[in-house]
Order: structure tokens, then C-alpha cells, then sequence
């Protein structure tokens, strides 16, 4: 069985191709950024910590692959990308082993899935894993939850993959695909 994020990134690999446009939304440690590079040249990598810049950096050269990796806010994807998007991943939470009282918020997370919402391809799928048990990921989750189900059914396809008999606050995927 998969977990959401081998979940995303199965779902994601049904669909780029070799010159797509990506974005890692949540840069982290660099294994999403790594994935997308592996399927395609045009990948933007966003984070906010120099910390998560250095990991995905190193991993990044380690492989033997290439990214445009930017020390930004997700929020900011329109500054830097003005091509339209195939494909979008968000690790919503904290950086793991790093300072976990820098999280997402739901304010910048939903700037951000407007702007891609907007740049998105038909066909083009944009993920969520989604990690809510720290505090501040309850509220993350509702408000994601709450946008995600407002996107019309003619025009969007949302789903949600998640394991239903785990203990503790397991993370899960919602699947966003443009019609």
C-alpha cells in the first residue's frame, strides 16, 4: 500500500513530461524537488529556509540534478514563474529536524493555490500532503479543506487519499486536477 507521498508522487509521474513546468511549493529536504527533477528540466523549488535551500541543494547535486531553487515564500510563485503549470507539490507543516516552530500557514498556502489555480494546465494535477499534527496544522487543514471543496466539479477534480485507522494525526493527500 502506498502513503500520500508515494501517493503524490505516483500521480505526478502519470503526467509530467520531459519540458513541464513544476513546482515544489515546500521545498523541505529536497526529496519532492528530487523526484520532479529526475521527470523534468523545469522544476521551481520554493522555501523560506536557507536550511531547507542547503539540503535539497546537496541532494539535488548528489543525484546529479537540476532544480531553480528559490529562497521564497510559495506565495511568491508568481514572481518567478510566469509559464503556465503542469504540476504543483505542497508538504504542508514544519521542516523536518529543523526549528518546528516555522510552519505553513494558511494564508500563504492559499495565496498559493490561487496563483496556481490560475497557471495550472487541464490535465495538470497539483498536490497536497498534508501533516497537521503540530499546532497551527489543524487550522492549515480546515482551511485547505474548506477552499479545496469550493472548486466547481465542471472545471475540477479533488480527492482525498488517507490512511483511516492510524493513531495520532497520520498526514494524507488531497489531489487537485484541473478538467
Amino acid at each position: 500500500m502506498l502513503r500520500p507521498i508515494e501517493m503524490s508522487h505516483h500521480m505526478l509521474a502519470e503526467i509530467i513530461k520531459a519540458d513541464d513546468v513544476v513546482i515544489d511549493a515546500t521545498m523541505g529536504n529536497g526529496w519532492d524537488t528530487s523526484f520532479l527533477a529526475a521527470l523534468t528540466s523545469n522544476v521551481y523549488a520554493f522555501d523560506i529556509q536557507q536550511e531547507a535551500l542547503y539540503s535539497t541543494k546537496k541532494l539535488l547535486q548528489m543525484k546529479g540534478l537540476q532544480a531553480k531553487l528559490i529562497l521564497d515564500g510559495h506565495e511568491n510563485i508568481d514572481k518567478y514563474v510566469s509559464e503556465p503549470v503542469k504540476a504543483a507539490i505542497f508538504n504542508l507543516g514544519y521542516l523536518p529536524r529543523a526549528d518546528k516552530s516555522i510552519i505553513t500557514r494558511p494564508n500563504t498556502t492559499l495565496k498559493a493555490l490561487e496563483i496556481l489555480k490560475e497557471k495550472l494546465l487541464p490535465q495538470g494535477r497539483i498536490m497536497l500532503v498534508i501533516y497537521y499534527g503540530h499546532e497551527g496544522g489543524e487550522e492549515e487543514k480546515a482551511a485547505v479543506i474548506d477552499w479545496v471543496s469550493t472548486l466547481p466539479q465542471s472545471d475540477w477534480q479533488v480527492m482525498r487519499y488517507e490512511p483511516l485507522n492510524q493513531i495520532h494525526k497520520p498526514p494524507f493527500l488531497v489531489c487537485i486536477e484541473k478538467i
